[in-house]
Formats: structure tokens, C-alpha cells, sequence
């Protein structure tokens, strides 16, 4: 590992406001390509692809690919270093506002690729989300830490929120670490790429997700206390006890289904006290 960053041959200073560390170590490079195992037809969309470094292999396994750039000083060093792929389409703006559905194709679902800013990957992830049903897959690096989150299982310490709500989702998988020199600059933390793959029909299937976010969010907003005092607001504890949840469990262990069966009862209790006031 160097410890003098890497010259940056077009003179583009990462911008910290961007959150930007360009990867530069072709190791690493190789085995991201690797897992994501570009094939001709594929509809591929990166995010902040920064200096190019993984859009060149990208481009070279399949001549197309969408990429999605806010930093406008960048599209110019891209267009130029590109400029014999005609298959490149450039996207001016920020991926947190970005409306994916634009770049799907009839018949193919978007394969999402990305060294994600960490300071708006969580928001970005959960924007994403929202678009599951048009995405095959999402490779991304990203924080370790937010990977392990992103990966947890109930009764892990980093099990929470983010873990849940991409596990309803998503199989999620931690293929491997990446460490700060790979960088320019290197970054304080240690990177992780995350393969996430959205399920063509969901295991569990939650009656309105947004009760579900709504109750998961909840539930963490105070992660030492019981689930009993973390719900009170939503359901009481003789509710929780009738659907077979232990009121005295903290939030981080209680499972995916455990929340989908809460959220849909809060939604049930909340149908019957519209009816309710609706009939006084």
C-alpha cells in the first residue's frame, strides 16, 4: 500500500462535499468485474463513476452503459476518455432524484453498479428500494460498516433498521473487503463490496410496507429498551403477546417475519379505529 496518493492523470481533485474517492487499484477493479460478470445484453447503470475506473472494463465487456454523474466537472474528463464508445450515456444530476424507470429496456431489468459516496449511501440504498422491481441486481461499494449492517441478521449488534427494510427486499451478500489504499484519496474506514439481488417474488409479503417502515423505524428509535416500550404508541403488549412476540425482547432480535406480522396487525387496529370514528 503507497502512502503518497496516486497522481490523478486528468487533474480532477476529488471534492470532499461529493464524498469522492476515486478507486484506482486494479486488483480490485479485476475482481469487481468479476463478480459482476457483465454479459452483451445486460442493462447496466453505474453511479459516480468518477474517473472511469470501473466503467472502462465495464464498457469493454459490453459497449453500453448508462452512468449517472453529479460532479459536472467529471462529464467532460468522461465524454473525452470515452469518446469511442458510442454505447455511453452520461446522466447529469444527483442519484438520490434520479427516476430510474427512465433507463429501463422491454423485457430487462437495470444492473446497478456504483462506488457509492458514503456520506448519502444509506438515503441512496433506500431510494433504490423503491425501484426493486426493475433492478436484476445492485453490486456497490460501499462503508464496511454499512455493508455489515446491510447484511446483519437478527441478534447481530449492527442488525437494525437498514437490514431489515433490504432484507424485505433483497438477498444480501458481503463479497469482499477493500481496503483505504486502494483509494485516492484513501478514505479513514475500510470499503466492502455488497451484491444485493432483489427477489422476483418477495418470501414475505408485508400488507402496506410503509406500516412496515413505520413500525421498524419505531422499533429501533430507542435500540436498549424492550419491544413492549419501543411499540406502546403502535400496539400494546397483550396485542404483541396474541400474535406469539416476546414483549420483553429487545428490537435487534426479533426477525423479518416477527415485524411483518406486527406491522400487519398496527394496520388491522388502525383499519378497525377508522371504522370506528367513522360510524360514531
Amino acid at each position: 500500500m503507497s502512502r503518497h496518493p496516486k497522481p490523478n492523470l486528468h487533474g480532477h481533485k476529488a471534492r470532499k462535499r461529493f464524498g469522492q474517492n476515486f478507486l484506482h487499484d486494479p486488483y480490485v477493479i479485476s475482481n469487481i468485474i468479476n463478480a459482476i460478470y457483465p454479459k452483451d445484453d445486460d442493462c447496466l447503470v453505474e453511479i459516480g463513476p468518477g474517473m472511469g475506473a470501473i466503467t472502462e472494463p465495464l464498457l469493454e465487456a459490453t459497449g453500453k452503459l448508462n452512468v449517472i454523474e453529479l460532479d459536472r466537472d467529471l462529464i467532460p474528463i468522461l465524454r473525452t476518455k470515452f469518446f469511442n464508445y458510442p454505447g455511453l450515456q452520461i446522466h447529469e444530476g444527483d442519484a438520490l432524484k434520479f427516476d430510474f424507470s427512465q433507463l429501463a429496456e422491454p423485457g430487462k431489468r437495470l444492473r446497478i453498479i456504483g462506488n457509492l459516496p458514503y456520506n448519502i449511501s444509506t438515503p441512496l440504498i433506500f431510494h433504490l428500494l423503491s425501484h426493486h422491481a426493475l433492478v436484476q441486481d445492485m453490486h456497490f461499494m460501499l462503508q464496511k460498516e454499512v455493508v455489515e449492517r446491510l447484511a446483519a441478521v437478527p441478534g447481530n449488534s449492527d442488525y437494525g433498521r437498514l437490514s431489515i427494510m433490504t432484507q424485505y427486499y433483497c438477498k444480501v451478500e458481503l463479497l469482499f473487503i477493500v481496503g483505504p489504499g486502494s483509494f485516492n484519496p484513501p478514505p479513514k474506514v475500510e470499503s466492502a463490496i455488497v451484491r444485493m439481488t432483489p427477489y422476483e417474488t418477495l418470501p414475505i409479503v408485508a400488507k402496506d410496507t410503509k406500516m412496515l417502515q413505520t413500525v421498524v423505524r419505531e422499533a429501533f428509535s430507542m435500540r436498549r429498551k424492550t419491544i413492549r416500550n419501543t411499540l406502546k404508541k403502535l400496539i400494546s403488549a397483550e396485542q404483541l403477546e396474541a400474535l406469539g412476540i416476546d414483549t420483553q425482547l429487545r428490537p435487534e432480535v426479533l426477525t423479518l417475519e416477527d415485524y411483518v406480522r406486527i406491522a400487519d396487525a398496527v394496520l388491522q387496529l388502525s383499519e378497525q379505529a377508522e371504522k370506528e370514528n367513522g360510524t360514531e
